[in-house]
């Protein structure tokens, strides 16, 4: 149940609401704006998949990743903080959270 979602989690948590079978479109019970307005109302993202043609199964996951990173970036999202529900999986991706130093003038950034 959302409620309990949001009750139970974070109080940043990033929800998306994927609609699946896109691909069964006679089949359909709820419509494409419906559950675009379920979403809206309850601040959620909408996207509608299918795992038969992998539509937007990726993008789904892309989409919610990208919100999570920008709400660290933005500061509304801690990752230190016990209980923020990320987890780094290699010490060496905190440098995403980590303020780029500036470079002297006259020097390029390494691209490598």
């Amino acid at each position: 149940c959302l409620s309990d979602a949001r009750m139970l989690a974070s109080q940043n948590i990033v929800i998306i609401l994927c609609g699946n079978k896109k691909d069964l479109d006679a089949d359909r019970e709820v419509t494409f704006l419906e559950a675009s307005r379920f979403a809206q109302e309850n601040e959620l993202m909408f996207l509608e998949t299918s795992a038969l043609t992998g539509e937007n199964v990726e993008e789904a996951f892309v989409q919610c990743a990208r919100k999570i990173l920008n709400k660290i970036e933005s500061g509304e999202l801690d990752p230190e903080r016990m209980g923020s529900g990320i987890q780094y999986g290699d010490a060496a991706l905190r440098q995403l959270r980590s303020p780029r130093r500036a470079q002297p003038q006259g020097t390029q950034e390494c691209g490598c």
